[in-house]
């Protein structure tokens, strides 16, 4: 029988870490803070130390590659800086139910505690409905005294945006993580959320980078968000030379 949240660690996990934050890019909006949270995991080489199953999660199997079937599941991935560890909070999905999203923030938030993090960054997209080349990073933190440190960053503070809130993951593990005395920022990479946006991503990057002062090298980002570039503007000439054709057979 399974456990409705069930958490498992390697066994050669060393749960004693030197000033650990937890960066949390788990799927959103644009795919924004999944695409930034793996690809630092890729980057810097972190390690996977744990998994986290759930009833939760879309009911159904992931096909890997080579064709076999598991369940969906999140990750922990692991990686010691010069001065600290980060500790990487990525995944398939979030969870399909109201419930399930506070239940299973709280047991991101007893991993939390459990390894000793203080603050915690959540990564995603804020989706505005039209296509954005300059992408900005919009922060939200639950802490005021924070606001100065993340603007720095070249983080925007806007009372308007985002004007629905956060959803998910991302929003809750800041005010339920106020609840439990950690820190916790919130990124949000501008993009359409029509599509996968590494160019949002770019952005979030480098804000990230910044805050917790541990480079990341970006070029391979920047290639897939000028690539992503070059087929969205493909997109959108051929919806415009349908919209003409459409309106010339009309005339």
């Amino acid at each position: 029988m399974i456990d409705d949240i069930s958490i498992r660690y390697c066994d050669t996990f060393d749960k004693a870490l030197t000033d650990p934050i937890l960066i949390g890019g788990l799927p959103g909006i644009g795919q924004v803070g999944k695409l930034v949270a793996e690809y630092m995991i890729h980057m810097l080489g972190a390690e996977k130390v744990g998994e986290i199953h759930a009833i939760y999660l879309p009911p159904q199997v992931i096909i890997e590659e080579n064709g076999v079937a598991r369940l969906p599941r999140n990750e922990i991935y692991l990686y010691k800086a010069a001065n600290r560890h980060l500790v990487f909070l990525v995944g398939d999905f979030q969870s399909t139910s109201n419930e399930g999203h506070y239940l299973m923030t709280d047991a991101y938030l007893d991993i939390a505690v459990e390894l000793g993090v203080k603050r915690i960054y959540t990564l995603g997209g804020f989706g505005v409905g039209h296509l954005v080349y300059t992408p900005r990073v919009f922060g939200a933190t639950n802490r005021v005294e924070l606001k100065a440190e993340i603007m720095d960053a070249g983080v925007t503070f806007d009372r308007d945006e985002p004007g629905g809130g956060i959803l998910g993951a991302a929003g809750l593990l800041l005010g339920m993580g106020s609840m439990r005395g950690i820190d916790a920022i919130c990124l949000m990479g501008e993009t359409s959320g029509y599509v996968v946006d590494p160019m949002s991503a770019a952005s979030v990057l480098t804000a990230l980078s910044k805050l917790i002062a541990v480079p990341v090298d970006p070029t391979q980002l920047n290639d897939r968000a000028a690539e992503m570039e070059k087929v969205v503007q493909r997109l959108l000439e051929n919806a415009q030379s349908q919209h003409d054709e459409e309106l010339s057979y009309i005339g």
